[in-house]
Formats: structure tokens, C-alpha cells, sequence
């Protein structure tokens, strides 16, 4: 397993996105349990979940309590393992996302996600998305006052552009570590974010980082989600000429881009989890990287 850092702490290159667990389609507390233990026997050490993760209208943190009995019956909470945890969206009963940013509700939310979790301070707390209603700087500056009070150790944003995070930048210092937003093949509208975290030190933390990769069997045909081959078949021959699945030659993709990037793909199997942690030990050869680079243009 590589590792990267998220401010001064070191985390495997390759995280969990543990919101599959507790969603819509999620799988029962068995196969979820086992899914966080074998990213943790994978050698992953950056689990990420939010209080918002949970069936429209449940109460809030049914993928914290999950996470918290996960490591609890690992065999004792593992050391070196970062929970990553955001607050500031909500899940009505009606199955939409809500954003709420205010300064109170967010102290109020991470003082319960401490609770759910079991922890005097959350690893890495970040503000889930800007809220349109209420300054951005106000909202970062909740998170500043938790990471003051010692309520949480980093602080991370999710879903911001280049302003935003500079702004963070400014009130946060080197409290921030981290910026969560969507980028894969598929989608790469955060290239200039994701340029920027390099150019400050910030960890860039890809969710749905396998937009577009299918995630078909090897010995079946290579198709993109939706069924269609297409110019990212690319990343489908890497894998069989490489004898890999197609995801770990995506998540090696994206690690290949900046030293600072670390994929949290979702799972909500055990041995999705583990395909995917393999996606840490691959390395690009220079032919294959710019003939992926290739397909990701033409797309």
C-alpha cells in the first residue's frame, strides 16, 4: 500500500467511501461490517462517511454508528486510521440532498457526529457543500472554532471552486487539508481545483471517482456504464493487457495525476473494496498513462 498525507497525517492512497452502506441499496450490517473490515485488512486507512449518510428520513449518522462499530469490532480501534466525517447536509423524508451551512447547526452537528463516532475529536470534519443562504465564510469559520476548541483535528471542504477554497485557505491556515470534490474519466469539471490543491498542499479527494469505468467482470465485455464502448474503452484494455480490473487501472489513473490526490471509491461489497485498495500498488508506465490521458480528451 502507498500512502499520501493529509496535513501532517498519512493516509493509504486509496480511502473508502463507506456512503454505499447506508443509502438506498445498501446491504445488510453483515456484508457492511465485513466491507469496512476488509478495507481496513487491505491496508486502507482513510474512511469516509457523513452524517447525512442514511435512508431519506431516518435520523442522521446511521454510516457513523456503522463506521464506529466497524472499527470497535476490528479487534480495537486501529491506530492509524483517519475518520473522515462532514456535516451540513440533511435527507428529508421526500429523498432529497438539503444544505444547511449555518454556524450553529454545523457546531451542533459535528458535536454529534462526536458522539456517534466515540471520539473526544473527529480526525478530518468537513463542510459537505456551500450553503447559497448563508456567507461561506461564516460556515468555515464554525469549522475553525471546532478545530480551536480541539472538536476536530483537520479540517476539509467538499464541493467548492477555486474561490472558495482560497477563501477557506485564508481563515483555515494550515488547519485545512482537504478538498472533496467530484472528478473522474467521466466527469472532470474540478481540473482547476484539482490543480490548485496541488499548488497548496492540499489533499484533492475524488468522490465517484469511477464515473464512466464499468465496473464489468475482465473475462466479459469492456463496456461503459451505460453499455456503450467508448473512447474510455482505454482504460478496459490497460486492465486486460495488465491482467486488472478496470477500476484499479481508473483509481491508478487519478493517482497518477497529482501527489496529493487520494480516491475514496464507494463499496459496499468486500471484495470490491479490496480490488480497489490494489489500485494503490499500480503504476503507470509512461505509454500507458499518456494513452489514458488520450481517451479522457477525446471522451
Amino acid at each position: 500500500m502507498r500512502y499520501r498525507t493529509l496535513g501532517d497525517v498519512r493516509v493509504s492512497a486509496i480511502g473508502l467511501g463507506a456512503m454505499p452502506l447506508s443509502i438506498e441499496g445498501r446491504p445488510d450490517e453483515r456484508r457492511a461490517l465485513a466491507t469496512v473490515h476488509a478495507a481496513l485488512d487491505a491496508g486502507v486507512t482513510l474512511l469516509d462517511t457523513a452524517d447525512s449518510y442514511h435512508l431519506p428520513g431516518e435520523a442522521p449518522g446511521h454510516n457513523e454508528l456503522l463506521v464506529a462499530r466497524a472499527l470497535a469490532t476490528y479487534g480495537g480501534r486501529p491506530d492509524d486510521v483517519l475518520v473522515a466525517t462532514k456535516g451540513g447536509r440533511g435527507r428529508p423524508a421526500d429523498g432529497s440532498w438539503t444544505v444547511n451551512g449555518d454556524p450553529d447547526w454545523l457546531r451542533s452537528a459535528a458535536e454529534a457526529s462526536l458522539k456517534r463516532l466515540g471520539v473526544e475529536s473527529i480526525g478530518l470534519y468537513q463542510l459537505h457543500k456551500p450553503d447559497p443562504s448563508v456567507p461561506f465564510e461564516e460556515s468555515v469559520g464554525a469549522l475553525r472554532e471546532l478545530a480551536e476548541e480541539g472538536k476536530v483535528r483537520l479540517v476539509g471542504i467538499s464541493n467548492t471552486d477555486v474561490d472558495q477554497i482560497r477563501a477557506a485557505h485564508g481563515i483555515l491556515g494550515d488547519r485545512l487539508v482537504s478538498v472533496q470534490n467530484r472528478y473522474s474519466p467521466a466527469v472532470r469539471d474540478s481540473e482547476a481545483e484539482l490543480r490548485l490543491c496541488a499548488e497548496l498542499g492540499l489533499a484533492f479527494l475524488p468522490w465517484s471517482p469511477l464515473g464512466g469505468i464499468s465496473r464489468s467482470s475482465l473475462d466479459g465485455p469492456s463496456r461503459l456504464a451505460g453499455g456503450a464502448a467508448g473512447p474510455l474503452e482505454a482504460f478496459h484494455a490497460v486492465a486486460r493487457e495488465r491482467g486488472v480490473s478496470a477500476q484499479q487501472v481508473c483509481l491508478a489513473w487519478l493517482l497518477s495525476l497529482s501527489p496529493t490526490v487520494v480516491p475514496i471509491p464507494g463499496a459496499s461489497r468486500p471484495e470490491t473494496i479490496r480490488d480497489s485498495a490494489g489500485a494503490a500498488d499500480l503504476v503507470l508506465s509512461a505509454p500507458e498513462r499518456a494513452r489514458l490521458d488520450e481517451a479522457v480528451r477525446n471522451r
